[in-house]
This record gives structure tokens, sequence and C-alpha cells, in this order.
């Protein structure tokens, strides 16, 4: 399965690529300089919400589930706009490569706006939440928690879609590092206020899980603060005046970010909505079973992170490179992408397979009651083996097709892989033909290779015959 995923990278050696290739050494050196900040900061989100469920767990079980549920609730809503402020990315990574400064700006523009239109109604939704899990038949108790941190948690939506666009911004111009240097910042300082929050200290009062939503919020409002004080007054960014003409309708270019972000943000519904259906079929199985899942799962959301960070540089390099109007870069920056993506999950993926044994000890402890859970958890690491390799590759490629603007052919191909071929292989492995966890495993990871093979296709198919959308212009 692995060799059939690198059959489309063969195109590399159509374009004359060896290693000492000195346009192919300096395009994997640019990547990885613009890739390994934007990773970092990944992770860095990872941290803090390690650190939130950490403290929320010393309230106890019933806590844990219902910050669970929350974040459900949540996370349902803020990938509808976090593909919309995706789009800003390849906007102004286009006019950057354009020498379009004003364009850049109008990118960010539309963004801002696009997350300020769709945060009116999604946080009034999520202030909805307890209604939303009764429906879903949640009990009375889950869901009233639920909507105690959701009340604190759902303002958190338009400021963290409004960092994630400025990060898209000073990406898009080279200059990625200061939104690693707010997330930095925030790790701790979310962790404090959270402990504050949520145990009383200092004088103020106990809130318990309002306190964490709120810590959340605050610490998000915090960083998109940072983040438009940094792109306001420091170089290189204060020259594009961000907030400049911030009140003039610009609908057209607003409507080009919904047809290329629209696309995205189904993408991130499905693939996540897969991974959501995995755990279902999980505790249909077991509560061991999803338990194991759910380590599992964590490590591969952590080895993630990297790629997507390769994925989210492909996005930029390749705009550069379409900007310019240079087809050979173009392809070049993708295929570069690919490469790294690919050869670093690799790496990942005999790094794990190699500890299997010793990464479910590392959260579960040596309790001998939890014996069948950790040999459960390193048999899904080693099915996981291809798995990891697929996920890192698709990342990477999508990245390197919205450079391209090209976003809803992978919508398409998403539906199919995800959920024709892998929750129906998911269902299909676990119960009917009885394979139980492993089923499951196996089943996404076909639908995860599939897609990963079909975007990398795309990319070498668009790029062979030297494919440049039409980029905008500020006239």
């Amino acid at each position: 399965m692995v060799r059939a995923m690198t059959r489309p990278l063969s195109g590399i050696a159509a374009l004359g690529f060896q290693a000492g290739d000195r346009s192919w050494r300096a395009e994997f050196s640019e990547t990885l300089a613009l890739a390994w900040p934007i990773a970092l900061t990944q992770l860095g989100q990872i941290a803090m919400m390690t650190s939130d469920l950490a403290l929320i767990g010393r309230l106890g079980e019933a806590a844990v589930a219902a910050a669970a549920l929350a974040h459900l609730v949540l996370f349902g809503t803020f990938v509808l706009g976090m593909g919309l402020v995706s789009a800003v990315a390849p906007l102004a990574a286009q006019a950057f490569g354009a020498r379009d400064p004003r364009m850049v700006r109008r990118a960010l523009r539309v963004g801002l706006w696009a997350a300020l239109l769709l945060g009116f109604p999604l946080t009034w939704l999520q202030l909805q939440g307890e209604a939303i899990l009764l429906a879903a038949g949640q009990t009375p108790e889950a869901a009233r928690l639920a909507h105690t941190y959701l009340s604190g948690l759902a303002w958190s939506l338009v400021p963290s879609w409004w960092f994630i666009a400025l990060r898209g911004f000073m990406g898009a111009v080279n200059r990625p590092e200061p939104a690693l240097w707010i997330t930095l910042i925030a790790i701790p300082a979310n962790a404090v206020v959270a402990y504050v929050l949520i145990y009383g200290t200092f004088g103020l009062p106990r809130l318990e899980l309002l306190g964490a939503g709120v810590a959340t919020t605050t610490i998000n409002v915090l960083m998109c603060v940072a983040g438009f004080w940094i792109c306001y007054t420091r170089p290189p960014f204060r020259k594009y005046h961000v907030l400049g003409r911030f009140w003039r309708p610009d609908w057209p270019l607003l409507g080009k970010l919904v047809v290329i972000g629209a696309p995205i943000s189904g993408t991130f519904v499905l693939e996540y909505g897969l991974f959501g259906g995995a755990a279902l079929l999980m505790g249909w199985i077991s509560t061991t079973a999803l338990a194991a899942h759910q380590i599992a799962l964590q490590t591969a959301s952590i080895l993630f992170m990297v790629p997507f960070g390769i994925g989210m540089a492909a996005t930029v390099r390749v705009g550069h490179a379409v900007g310019r109007g240079d087809a050979a870069a173009t392809r070049r920056a993708g295929l570069a992408a690919i490469v790294l993506g690919a050869a670093f999950m690799t790496a990942m993926t005999l790094v794990v397979v190699s500890t299997r044994d010793l990464i479910p000890v590392l959260v579960l402890g040596s309790d001998p009651s939890t014996a069948d859970t950790a040999a459960l958890v390193a048999q899904l690491l080693l099915l996981g083996a291809t798995f990891f390799i697929a996920d890192g590759i698709q990342t990477v490629a999508a990245g390197a097709l919205r450079g391209l603007n090209d976003t809803r052919v992978p919508l398409l191909l998403a539906a199919t892989s995800f959920w024709v071929i892998g929750f129906v292989a998911s269902y299909g492995l676990a119960f009917p033909a009885g394979m139980g966890a492993p089923g499951v495993w196996i089943g996404f990871s076909l639908g995860l290779a599939t897609y990963a093979i079909l975007l990398v296709w795309r990319f070498h198919a668009l790029t062979g015959r030297h494919y440049l959308p039409a980029v905008p212009s500020a006239g």
C-alpha cells in the first residue's frame, strides 16, 4: 500500500530531480524553514488543550465526560470557520508571489470578515449546547455540565478563527515565527489562567468547568490581540496596513474566499466525521476498544502536526509560485513538500512501531487492570503504520492543491475516500467480518490511503499540464 502511494511521485523524475539539484535543494530548505514554526505552533495548540484536560480531570470523571461532549459541539462548528479562514493563506500567498501588497491585505481582510459573519450564528448555536446534547440522547446531568463549559468556551470561536487568518497572512509573507512566539507564551499563560479560574485562587470564585471555558476564551482573545499588534506595528507586516479600509465591503473577493474555503470546511467536516464515526464504532465494541482507540489516535494526532505544518507551508510555496506565474516552481514546491511529509511520517512510524508497547504504559501506567487496553493500543499502533504515512501524505497534498485554489474536487474525493471506502470498510471489517477494533483501524486506514493516492495523483496531473489558476488582482 505504501508503494502504491509513492507511484504518483515518479513525476519528480520527469522534472529531472536529483539530490544535488540546486533548485530542489533550495525548495526543500525553504519549505522546511516555513514549516517548522507552523508545526510547532500546532503542537503548542495541542499542549494547551492537554493542560486544560489535565486540570479538568481533577474535577472528576463527570467533568471529563462533559468536556468531551462540549468539544464535540465546539469542533462541529469550529471546523466550518476554520476552512473559510484557511483560504486566506493561498489567496495572500498568490498575491505575495505576484507582488501585489494590496491584494495581500484584502485577502486577510475578507478572511476576518468571513470569521465575524459566520461567528455570530455559530456562537449562538454553541450556546444551545444543552438542548443539542439532550436531543442527541445524552443524560440531563452530562448535558448541563457540558453547557456550563460551553457558556465560557463558545466565545472563543471568532478570536480563534482570526488568529488562524493572521497566521495564514504571516506565513504567506514568509514570516510565520511570530505566531509561534505568541503560542509559546500562551501555553503557560493558559495553564495559569485556567488553574486560577477553575479552582478559584487569588480570591476569585471557584468556577470549575465555566472557568475552564472562560480561560480558553481569554487566552484566545489575547493571542488574537497580540497577532493584530504584531501585524499592525512590526516589520515586515506593518507595510501591508492590515486594518486599512477594514470597513469597506469587498464582496467579490469574499465570494472567492467562500468558493475556495467552503470546500475546505466540507473536507474537514468529512475527515473529523470519519474519526468521530470510528470512535462510535469502537464504543459499540467495548469500553476497552474505545479507550485504546483514543490513546492510539492521540499518538497519531501528535505526529500529524508536523505534516500539517508542511502542508500549510506547501500552500504558501505553491501559492507564491502561482502568483509569479512559474509552472515549474509550482510543481516543484508541491512535490518537494509531499516528499518531506512522507519521509517524516515514515521515520516517525518506525519509531512508533518499535515503541508500541511503551506508549500505552506512559498513558495507563503498569496497572494489571489495564493490560488488555495496553495490548490493544500496541496492536492498533502496529496496524496504524500505513495509516500514519497516508495521513501525512494526504494533508501535505491537500495543502499543495489549496495553493492552486483546487478545493472542490478534493472535497468530492474526501467524501468517496472517507465514507464510501473508509467508514464502510471499518464497519464491515469490525462487525460482519468479526475483526472488532483492528477492523475499524484497517478500514479507515484504507480510506486515508485512498485519499492520499488520489490527492497526489490530482496534483501530479494538474501540474503536469502546467495548470495555473487565475490570480485576483487589486487592480
